[in-house]
């Protein structure tokens, strides 16, 4: 049984800590400094010596641990995770049943339960990805629980933290048979092309499953479609199967192309037909200006923060002036697709940044449709930051 330290936190942290709020911020606790070994189960209390939560040190982004639990008693052992796995898994019976779905999240971390962890479903594999040193060090426990209550095909680990251990190895599979490379799923029919072995990112966002099948159900047949930051090329494959005349997808990594043959190769799509383009994004904006290019569909879909050889890029500060970009080569009438994963903020602003981009060009506008993460990237009141994903769909008035 691994030893626990208690903490005290500060009054002003304590009410949202005792309410639910899960993540444990540096600046919370006053005697964090006698806990250094991430993994430690860590007890938390007021000034006034009320027990608040229980749960593991881990640094994560600002954090430094999550609490797992407001039962003082609690051991975080095999059972403890089988519990909160069965729940999680519950939730998600009807994609576990949908045979035209087979890739979803089925563990969101403090959504379900326990900060720091994720795990995703493809077709049978599994995939889990650790945020922090500290979760890591339930590493035997988690797995235990999951193959006591699940057939694992296969199972892979994806190390989401930096560190200056031994354990940081190349190969990311851990149990059962390997999974061919590509590895084929579906969603929502569509199919998309899988590399669970391949690095941090395996060749698609699950959390935008209902905008793909929005883009393609509603908003792509005959239409001119520019997907900007486009990665392997998701959402030009919906567009695409939705009937658009063409595509254009553009990203500044050089394997953004062959990933994106792939993708239109494997839903039998001409990739021929469609714009596959290797460039700066802000440098393509500059491009379709000097050539009156223009779109009917623009998709918008910008990392949280990137940086190419002369722009850098940071959403909180930097998307008004994209979505500007972005408003000058949509036809009228047309439609962008803004959407954002930085969770530094919601909604509320995110719309104010539409608002002042449209007041800017001198434009209007008109929202028809918003989106938030799908059902099974589970989030919790308590903790707002969790529901991070924001998608507009922006109607170009003039």
């Amino acid at each position: 049984m691994k030893k626990s330290i208690q903490l005290k936190v500060k009054s002003n942290y304590a009410k949202n800590i005792k309410a639910g709020y899960p993540l444990i911020m540096e600046e919370a606790v006053i005697n964090l400094k006698d806990v250094n070994i991430e993994g430690t189960i860590i007890e938390l209390f007021d000034d006034n010596h009320h027990f608040l939560g229980k749960g593991y040190y881990g640094k994560q982004n600002k954090g430094r641990g999550w609490v797992l639990s407001q039962n003082q008693q609690e051991t975080f052992d095999i059972h403890f995770f089988e519990k909160k796995l069965k729940l999680a898994i519950e939730h998600r019976s009807s994609l576990y049943q949908d045979s035209k779905t087979t890739a979803f999240r089925v563990f969101n971390g403090e959504g379900d339960g326990v900060g720091g962890l994720t795990l995703d479903y493809y077709e049978g594999y599994y995939v889990i990805s650790w945020y922090s040193e500290g979760i890591y060090q339930f590493k035997n426990e988690v797995i235990s629980a999951l193959t006591n209550i699940v057939n694992v095909k296969g199972l892979y680990e994806k190390k989401r933290f930096a560190s200056q251990g031994t354990y940081m190895e190349d190969d990311d599979f851990i149990l059962g048979e390997k999974a061919p490379e590509p590895l084929l799923v579906k969603e929502n029919d569509m199919n998309f092309a899988v590399y669970l072995n391949d690095g941090a990112m395996v060749g698609i966002f699950l959390d935008q499953r209902d905008v793909r099948k929005k883009i393609r159900d509603s908003y792509s047949n005959g239409k001119n479609v520019l997907n900007t930051f486009s990665y392997t090329g998701a959402f030009s494959v919906a567009a695409a199967l939705g009937g658009a005349v063409k595509t254009t997808s553009v990203d500044l990594a050089n394997r953004s192309k062959s990933k994106t043959i792939e993708q239109f190769s494997v839903n039998a799509i001409d990739f021929e037909a469609q714009d596959i383009i290797v460039e700066d994004v802000f440098h393509y904006f500059k491009y379709a200006v000097r050539k009156n290019l223009t779109f009917d569909l623009v998709i918008l879909d910008p990392p949280s923060f990137a940086r190419s050889k002369k722009h850098t890029f940071s959403a909180g500060k930097d998307y008004p002036d994209l979505l500007v970009q972005a408003i000058s080569i949509t036809e009228k009438n047309g439609v962008i697709v803004a959407s954002s994963n930085c969770s530094t903020f919601g909604m509320t602003k995110f719309k104010g940044f539409i608002e002042k981009a449209f007041k800017q060009t001198g434009g209007s506008y008109a929202i028809l449709e918003e989106f938030n993460l799908p059902n099974d990237f589970k989030t919790i009141d308590e903790y707002k930051e969790g529901d991070y994903l924001k998608v507009v769909f922006i109607e170009k008035k003039s």
